[in-house]
């Protein structure tokens, strides 16, 4: 069981559409950088202007980005000193179930809330959502996968209190900064990377359908240092608005990678 911070927010989120220049301070969002219906490799000198350069691959049939996003193992500074190594993990996420509000003269809107965050002090984890053919088919009115991102920075230096399963007061260090923690929504065709120590909460998939993801990050086997939790009573909420407004209103992110967590 998460400790329980002592302190209880009470705060309401309106998530933004999941851009790398949004998601900059937390990691990396990555989505491609060329137009979905584009089926015939371009020369790169005939595209806009764009970090990483492309360069042809594969026989002149792919463009190559590279690097998008980066792969960082600080466990050497971690205090077992225990070397950490690369895994990759599939977590196969279903729909989570979301709160009503009901608004007088208003339709209702939909909410989720948050009771957890986690981080990874010496590692950066990025989640590859797979297996969208299954899901997302172009022009036939299928729903896009969507997930909620929500991230808080990490405060530092500082210490907070909260109650472990025992009811014992314990003290968490560098807890999340919540006065900054933003909720993002990002679609099928994006991928997301954690910044090494920024708090996030576990997956959340909207809609009906399940989304798996292939996770790769590092891990050294000691628990406290490859994810540290805490946890929250009720308050923290994200509020999602009317269903399916993502649906009819969010437009894919022009640009790809942008952060250097």
């Amino acid at each position: 069981m998460a400790p329980i911070l002592t302190s209880n927010p009470t705060l309401t989120l309106v998530p933004e559409p999941l851009t790398p220049i949004s998601f900059a301070p937390f990691g990396t969002a990555i989505c491609s950088p060329i137009p979905r219906d584009l089926n015939v490799a371009p020369q790169p000198s005939n595209l806009p202007p764009f970090e990483p350069t492309p360069v042809l691959a594969n026989q002149n049939s792919a463009l190559k980005y590279s690097p998008i996003s980066p792969m960082l193992d600080r466990y050497t500074s971690s205090p077992s000193g225990q070397a950490g190594s690369a895994r990759m993990t599939m977590f196969c996420c279903f729909p989570r179930k979301l709160r009503t509000i009901t608004q007088a003269q208003k339709p209702d809107n939909e909410a989720f809330d948050i009771r957890i965050l986690e981080r990874h002090p010496f590692t950066n984890q990025t989640f590859i959502p797979v297996d969208l053919s299954s899901h997302s088919k172009v022009g036939d009115g299928e729903e896009e996968p969507l997930f909620l991102v929500v991230v808080a920075p990490t405060l530092k230096g500082a210490v907070a209190t909260a109650k472990n399963a025992s009811g014992e007061t314990i003290t968490i260090r560098d807890p999340p900064d919540l006065k900054n923690i933003k909720a993002f929504i990002a679609k099928g065709g994006q991928a997301v990377t954690y910044g090494v120590g920024t708090w996030h909460a576990p997956m959340v998939v909207l809609g009906r359908r399940r989304v798996d993801f292939v996770v790769v990050q590092h891990v050294n086997g000691v628990d406290d240092e490859d994810c540290q939790e805490a946890a929250f009573g009720e308050g923290i909420v994200v509020n999602l608005g009317e269903r399916g407004q993502y649906d009819r209103n969010m437009k894919a992110p022009a640009k790809l990678w942008s952060a250097k967590l």
